[in-house]
């Protein structure tokens, strides 16, 4: 397994409830320490309180920071991720988080079209907040399912030119984007949010450069699967045998187990949780390993048995 990557100590200063199943958290060093800076639509990996890795887009200045703000939702089917840090993240508590790191970066350009959907306006916020600073020209379209559950809804309003769109769950009543994507344009698109609203502007924007247009997504891989069943792992190492339920990945059974591993995406894209597969049938859902390699290595955070059981070495 390879090493996992330098982590920052921090602790929760402050928790701000947005909406009700959105919490702000404001994260400070733990020791007196310079925050690694970043950029508009960069996010931290947090090691949330139940040991899941999670990633969370940053929404306060990079410039010169003091202290990192995040928001997370509570998930409605959370693996232990957002709903251990509803529970479990109060005023105090100690976090370790990887630094930034940013997949969604603003590109230099003259105008710009930002699209959010729920909980997907935290790095579009960051990004209209710091095009404000410089004065370049964007628009926002912002979708929701309710006003009460939109987070930043004053803040986004006061941009001035912003659209807010909410839909009740209606999808009858949903934003018709193609008025405003038909002909393309200058400007550079950025679009985070819900699968079903990424496809959407990915399917009306096929006319459009490729170079124009940006998706962020943190979870493109299904982890687990409507049709998947129990297995067994063993450990090379020790022999000790872990069921794996069918709604829980090898990582987390492992983690529930009380047995340490290392991660960090925890959506099959990073490589952290790379192990040597000594026997068993695997279906790989990473995006990480070779061909050449799938053989004797697997993804523990996303991928499982076909058939039968598994051995691997830690």
């Amino acid at each position: 397994m390879e090493t996992p990557t330098d982590r920052i100590d921090m602790k929760v200063a402050a928790r701000r409830q947005l909406t009700p199943e959105i919490e702000e958290f404001t994260l400070v060093p733990s020791t007196d320490m310079e925050l690694p800076k970043f950029t508009p639509g960069s996010h931290i990996t947090v090691e949330t309180p139940s040991g899941a890795m999670r990633r969370y887009s940053l929404v306060n200045d990079g410039t010169a920071p003091t202290e990192y703000v995040i928001a997370v939702k509570r998930e409605a089917e959370s693996r232990g991720g957002s709903s251990s840090m509803h529970e479990d993240a109060v005023e105090g508590s100690s976090l370790s988080i990887e630094a930034p790191l940013n997949e969604f970066e603003l590109v230099d350009g003259e105008k710009y079209l930002l699209i959010a959907g729920g909980i997907g306006i935290t790095p579009i916020y960051s990004m209209a907040k710091y095009l404000t600073k410089i004065g370049k020209p964007f628009e926002v379209i912002y979708c929701t399912r309710s006003e009460e559950g939109t987070a930043y809804l004053e803040d986004v309003r006061n941009f001035g030119n912003a659209t807010i769109h909410h839909d009740q769950g209606d999808p009858d009543d949903a934003y018709d984007f193609w008025d405003r994507l038909e002909k393309p344009g200058r400007e550079h698109i950025y679009c985070c949010g819900p699968a079903g609203l990424m496809e959407e502007i990915k399917a009306l924007t096929g006319h459009w450069s490729d170079e124009r247009v940006h998706f962020e997504d943190f979870n493109p891989i299904q982890v687990v699967r409507d049709n998947d069943v129990a297995f067994n792992v063993t450990l090379a190492d020790t022999g000790q045998t872990i069921e794996v339920p069918a709604d829980r990945t090898i990582l987390e059974a492992l983690r529930d187990a009380g047995i340490e591993t290392v991660s960090s995406c925890e959506s099959g894209t990073c490589g952290t949780c790379k192990c040597t597969l000594v026997s068993g049938d695997v279906d790989h859902r990473d995006m990480v390993l070779m061909d050449e390699e799938k053989a004797d290595h697997i993804m523990i955070c996303v991928s499982r048995a076909k058939s039968g059981d598994l051995t691997i070495d830690l």
